[in-house]
């Protein structure tokens, strides 16, 4: 899968440096994926959670922080669209980021 938005994920890690190795992690998981539908993230992210229009969220670091991502199956393609701490996601409505 091409991630879009990796510069998202780089100030982040900058600014919690905690959570580093986990967010490029999850960035070199999802680079190699070759996800065609829902059921291919689930077999590698049991905790991931779908929301309608190819929405996913992830958990990071123990569901200490959310990845939110807008996926494009048919292109490849995986759109970060909010990463941030659990407290800050539940400010948001990821339905509408």
């Amino acid at each position: 899968m091409r991630v879009i938005a990796k510069k998202t994920l780089r100030e982040f890690w900058l600014k919690h440096k905690e959570a580093e190795q986990q967010v490029k992690s999850w960035h070199r998981e999802v680079e190699r994926a070759n996800w065609r539908g829902p059921f291919d993230i689930r077999k590698e992210y049991v905790n991931a959670s779908f929301l309608s229009g190819n929405w996913v969220v992830f958990n990071i670091k123990g569901n200490k922080y959310r990845i939110v991502v807008k996926v494009n199956y048919d292109f490849g393609m995986v759109w970060v669209r909010f990463i941030g701490t659990h407290a800050e996601y539940d400010k948001i409505d990821a339905n509408k980021i």
